[in-house]
This record gives structure tokens, C-alpha cells and sequence, in this order.
């Protein structure tokens, strides 16, 4: 890396399956929703908001709520996933909270090529938005079937979880480019000091 220059911010990743999980993944391995505009970005690839949506009244507010609500839903999946359901009763109890928002309500219009897309009634709040991913994490972890995918990663010092919706149930990892990639490479290596002896 040249003098002087920082390295590119780890970019947003849409993987897990779902967006309370990707939001749960923006904490991994540093902070990803560290601006109101990387909060936009995330909003828009997790499809809560038409890309380039206004958002109007967006702020550090928005990023703290959904980051309370990132914690709060890292801890219940968690404890889902480690049979520990007592422990995240707090968590469970402002999860249905932030939950019990309207969401924003969508509609379909015609672009000017004809085809139909998504817009939003109104401009969004943050309530709303945050409400949507509460209720997607209510739906994960009311759903015995979407609950019994639940995954952690297996890479190593790896937090992430996903929905393993892979044919025969073997995913292993959270991204098979990162984690996947680091594990391939790190048994190359022992396979070729092994060699080397």
C-alpha cells in the first residue's frame, strides 16, 4: 500500500439470506455502517429502499437505531443458534418493539421503458425501515423451518451466520470467496510445508 493511502472499506455484503442477517454482518470483522451515506448504500442493497430513494431526514439518528437493532438481533440469532433462548429475553422484547412500526408500503409504477418497478408511497422514516428488518428477524425466528438453516461460519475467528439453503445442506461457510478462499488457501499451505519436511 502506497504512503499515505488508507485501505478500501470492506464492502457491504448481501449473502446471508436475509437482511437482518446482512445487517447483523456489517459489524464483521470492523464497522461497515460507519456513515448515513454507507447506511443508504446498505438500505439499497438489501432492497428497503429503490437505489437512490431520498431519504430525507437521514442522520446519525437512523445510524444508531439500526445499529441497536443490528445488536439486538446479532444476540437473539445467537442465541438461537447456541440453544440459549433465556439469555436474549431483553433483546427479544425490543426486537418485537422496533417490529411494531409500519413499514413503508411499496407500489408499482411504470418507468419510462414500460416495465413495471418498485417505489415507495411517500418517503421513508427511519422507524419504518428499522421496522422492516425487525420484522424480518421476527419472521426468521418464528419460522421452525428458516430457523433450522441457521448457520455459523466455520472460518476461522468468523461471527457470521447465514441460511443454509445449499442443495444437500453443506455450505460451510459465511461467503465462499472470503472465508472459503481463506481456508483453501491456509490448507494449501500446510499441504505444502508438509511436502517441504
Amino acid at each position: 500500500m502506497a504512503l499515505g493511502t488508507a485501505p478500501a472499506p470492506y464492502e457491504l455484503r448481501f449473502d446471508s439470506g436475509r437482511s437482518c442477517l446482512d445487517l447483523v454482518a456489517t459489524n464483521h470483522p470492523m464497522e461497515r455502517l460507519y456513515s448515513v451515506e454507507r447506511l443508504r448504500a446498505w438500505l439499497a442493497g438489501a432492497g428497503l429502499v429503490p437505489p437512490g430513494a431520498p431519504l430525507p431526514g437521514a442522520g446519525p439518528q437512523w445510524l444508531a437505531a439500526f445499529r441497536e437493532l443490528r445488536g439486538h438481533t446479532a444476540q437473539l440469532v445467537q442465541g438461537e443458534i447456541e440453544h440459549r433462548p433465556a439469555v436474549t429475553a431483553a433483546a427479544l422484547d425490543r426486537v418485537n418493539a422496533l417490529a411494531a412500526a409500519a413499514p413503508p408500503a411499496p407500489c408499482a409504477v411504470r418507468a419510462p421503458d414500460g416495465t413495471l418497478v418498485r417505489v415507495l408511497r411517500g418517503d421513508p422514516g427511519c422507524a419504518g425501515l428499522v421496522a422492516a428488518v425487525a420484522r424480518d428477524a421476527v419472521d426468521l425466528l418464528t419460522d421452525p423451518v428458516a430457523r433450522a438453516l441457521l448457520r455459523q461460519c466455520e472460518g476461522d475467528n468468523c461471527p457470521l451466520v447465514y441460511l443454509d439453503t445449499s442443495r444437500g445442506r453443506r455450505r460451510r461457510w459465511c461467503s465462499s470467496e472470503v472465508c472459503g478462499n481463506r481456508e483453501r488457501v491456509a490448507r494449501h499451505r500446510r499441504r505444502a510445508a508438509l511436502a517441504r519436511t
